[in-house]
This record gives C-alpha cells, sequence and structure tokens, in this order.
C-alpha cells in the first residue's frame, strides 16, 4: 500500500460523471497493461495485448501496433513534452515555447 507522490495523477477509474482528475483506469488495469507489455517485448515470454490492455489502449485512442512502437522506443521518437496536440499545444503555451517538440511523432503515434 505504497503512497501516491502527489506529482503523479491518481488512478481514478472508468470515466463517469462528476469525474475527478486523474488516470482513467485502475492501478489493477495499468499493472496489467505493463505486464502485458513485458511479455510481448521481452524475447523469452510469450504474451499478447488483454482485452483488459485494450480497454485501456482504446480509452487513450493508442492502437496497439503504436503502443508497443512507443514502448520500446520512446526515447528515439520523443524530445520533451508528450500528449496530444491540444495538450502539447497548451503545455507550450503554459511554458512559453513558440515550438512543439515532437508534434509530428505525437500525431502519429499517439492517435488512431
Amino acid at each position: 500500500k505504497g503512497e501516491q507522490p502527489t506529482e503523479l495523477l491518481p488512478f481514478v477509474g472508468n470515466e463517469r460523471q462528476n469525474m475527478p482528475n486523474g488516470l482513467m483506469y485502475s492501478v489493477k488495469d495499468y499493472i496489467v497493461l505493463v505486464e502485458d507489455t513485458g511479455r510481448i517485448i521481452r524475447d523469452d515470454k510469450r504474451g499478447a495485448i488483454t482485452i483488459s490492455s485494450q480497454h485501456i489502449l482504446d480509452r487513450l485512442n493508442i492502437p496497439a501496433e503504436n503502443w508497443l512502437t512507443i514502448t520500446t522506443e520512446f526515447e528515439a521518437l520523443f524530445k520533451g513534452a508528450v500528449g496530444s496536440l491540444p495538450a502539447l499545444t497548451e503545455y507550450c503555451q503554459h511554458v512559453d515555447r513558440k515550438r512543439r517538440p515532437s508534434a509530428a511523432n505525437c500525431q502519429k503515434w499517439l492517435s488512431a
């Protein structure tokens, strides 16, 4: 029962009315997604994206094929902030940046 770091958004579960600010899935679903991803990436394990993990990726609007590329090549694909184009634009305005680094890769890999 570790403490949730205050810098991270909390896991708030499925989308609903009066949705609190946070990650729209449970910590259990997140752990399953991490486990599925690890089993696919490791050569000595057999695995696939389960229905539970696919639901998370669907909510995030990220195709499973893109998810595997993102998780294995993240540092090569992205420099700086990462997110949807509207979120990236808002972030850049907030920090007074003229350019959106990695905007093309965000659009390519984080959209279905």
